[in-house]
């Protein structure tokens, strides 16, 4: 009801706005303070380590399934319309954009998420990274780089809600599904007892996994107050980074919704966060070398990401806790990239600068 007088009273577009930015606005705080990051999570399982990262990641991921498994279960969301559920899905662009976005992440020591984040933080190589990004998912959406990834994207393809839906593959049902959100969260908690995470890796990480499930909410109770369609997705940084982008070149070409408030909102969040924990400090490029990795990082995870259909927290982590089927596939090889990515580059480094590299 509350939803349906906001509409009443601003409009459709505005209330999806409002909402996206107040979501953005919690996500961006939450992950701010909680630094949860995909790429340090995988540098740690990689190491042979279950670390802080992994800890503080597998309670966003836990939560952000059990959570939205919840709004299922109890009939608070329909998310049977969701892109990611869609009848048809590309195994090939997960698994070839999977593990372009791991890769390019440990090149650009972030994933799409946590530049915005650090960008908002004053960090100018997660500004640079985050618009090559930007630049490069718009040309693989609808620019010249869209044949290349349509052609990849159907090299094997899967049609069906009984393969689309890893549950119905799986033949499980919508409890087992909470079931392995909430099997996350035991394993979550006994990683971070044991290496005594701070209070806001607690909160900030379940927060990040909440406002996923918040976004499924919003979208689904507006799709079903609208009179007009309306998308039912939650968070993601591929295609609304690239909206956002053309927002600012061509805005009369652009509509307006959810997404023109989320991106806004996750820099004001991360800023505000930032701000009041005095951790705003400008950062630059170290040489030309550098600058380099991070360009080149941030081009694979444009166009990995328009391919696997969302970056290491839209196929990830919102993917993942609808159960779609290409998502966790693209989670995986996320995982696989980063790495493989990360043995070949950085395994050499010291084990100081790579701690030091990872809480960034």
């Amino acid at each position: 009801m509350g939803l349906e007088l906001l509409v009443d009273h601003l409009g459709e577009p505005a209330t999806a706005i409002l909402g996206g930015l107040v979501i953005g606005l919690a996500f961006g705080a939450m992950a701010q303070r909680s630094r949860v990051c995909l790429r340090s999570a995988v540098i740690e399982f990689a190491e042979g380590r279950l670390g802080p990262k992994l800890a503080v990641w597998l309670l966003a991921f836990g939560a952000a399934v059990a959570l939205t498994q919840l709004l299922v279960l109890t009939g608070a969301a329909d998310l049977s319309q969701a892109r990611q559920l869609a009848p048809r899905a590309s195994l090939s662009g997960a698994v070839l954009g999977g593990l372009l976005v791991g890769s390019g992440m440990i090149l650009t020591r972030g994933c799409p998420s946590r530049l915005l984040v650090l960008s908002a933080n004053g960090n100018l190589r997660a500004l640079l990274s985050g618009l090559v990004f930007a630049v490069v998912a718009q040309a693989s959406l609808r620019g010249a780089l869209a044949p290349l990834r349509e052609e990849l994207a159907g090299l094997w393809l899967i049609d069906g809600p009984e393969v689309t839906d890893l549950l119905a593959l799986l033949r499980l049902d919508r409890p087992a599904g909470l079931l392995l959100g909430l099997a996350a969260l035991p394993v979550a908690a006994l990683v971070g007892l044991r290496h005594r995470i701070g209070p806001w890796a607690w909160i900030g990480g379940a927060g990040v996994g909440a406002a996923v499930a918040a976004a499924w909410w919003f979208t689904s109770s507006l799709a079903a107050t609208s009179f007009e369609p309306v998308a039912v997705k939650s968070i993601s940084f591929s295609g609304p980074s690239a909206d956002m982008l053309m927002l600012f070149l061509a805005p009369a070409t652009q509509s307006l919704d959810f997404d023109a408030g989320l991106v806004p909102g996750v820099v004001a969040g991360s800023f505000l966060a930032a701000l009041l924990a005095r951790e705003l400090k400008l950062e630059g490029f170290e040489g030309g070398q550098s600058m380099r990795r991070y360009i080149a990082g941030a081009a694979m995870m444009g166009f990995g990401a328009m391919l696997a259909g969302g970056c290491a927290v839209g196929a990830g982590v919102s993917g993942g806790a609808v159960f779609a089927t290409a998502a966790w596939l693209a989670l995986f090889c996320m995982w696989l990239g980063a790495g493989v990515t990360h043995w070949l580059v950085d395994r050499e480094r010291a084990p100081a600068a790579g701690l030091v590299l990872a809480a960034r």
